[in-house]
């Protein structure tokens, strides 16, 4: 679980919902043709945009959002430096039993190419294309969130106006005036609530989520053709470190 989303959503409805409380009760701000209009409309609104798979595809991916899976970069380097040691002293065929204990799918396939014999070049080729399609995807998920965040505010002034021209037009029955208006502010509140605490920071951690994933297989990769070119286990691991900051970079050689 990733605790800087948990609090973020937690303070954010938290402070929303005491708020609601603080100035009258809940039910107040629950209106159904409201909802209609902003939720209805932005998913209406998004799958005219997108193909059906691409945005049922992104809804699964909320999960990201809240769990973490991508390896520490630590762990990383430790874990090839082993690979790099166990290689230069019993040759690149004797990972072939790591392979098979390797959960990790992308670390998998390097690894089994490189042991199958494939070129350096090959190799990298064919990881480079792997890590390019992953991040065409995510971006996509993002996308797909952050065109929701744009299309709510606007279904939001569309249902302000509908209520608008509902009160509008039974100006001379006050009973009528106030579900009317209920739509027009309620429409622009459900807007901006979609909007601005749920869609738009869903696509930004994706994006997050996307370099630190991206950020992770591009290590793999290096230190898979490393690992391919016979390279010194120090050598390896300095070329691995180099895609982190100063900070983040401990040696495992003394």
């Amino acid at each position: 679980m990733d605790v800087a989303t948990l609090l973020g959503t937690v303070s954010a409805f938290g402070l929303v919902l005491i708020a609601i409380l603080m100035g009258g009760g809940l039910s107040l701000f629950i209106d159904a043709p409201s909802l209609m209009i902003v939720v209805g409309g932005t998913m209406g609104a998004t799958m005219i945009n997108y193909p059906l798979k691409d945005v049922l595809g992104a809804l699964r991916v909320v999960k990201n959002v809240f769990l973490s899976k991508t390896a520490s970069v630590e762990k990383i380097v430790e874990q090839f430096v082993g690979f790099g040691n166990k290689s230069r002293r019993e040759g690149i065929l004797s990972l072939e039993e790591d392979v098979k204990n390797i959960e990790d799918l992308f670390l998998k396939k390097g690894l089994q190419l490189s042991v199958d014999g494939l070129e350096p070049g090959s190799i990298q080729n064919i990881l480079e294309t792997e890590i390019e399609f992953l991040r065409e995807r995510h971006q996509l998920g993002a996308e797909i969130f952050a065109t929701m965040g744009t299309f709510a505010p606007a279904l939001g002034m569309i249902g302000t106006l509908i209520g608008l021209v509902q009160m509008l037009q039974s100006m001379d029955d006050p009973s009528t005036i106030g579900p009317a208006m209920s739509v027009a502010l309620l429409t622009t509140f459900y807007g901006s609530m979609i909007a601005n605490l749920v869609c738009m920071p869903i696509a930004g951690k994706l994006k997050t989520r996307s370099k630190e994933e991206t950020l992770a297989k591009e290590m793999i990769a290096e230190g898979v053709i490393s690992l391919t070119k016979g390279e010194n286990p120090r050598i390896l691991e300095q070329k691995m470190l180099a895609f982190v900051s100063p900070s983040q970079r401990q040696t495992h050689f003394k």
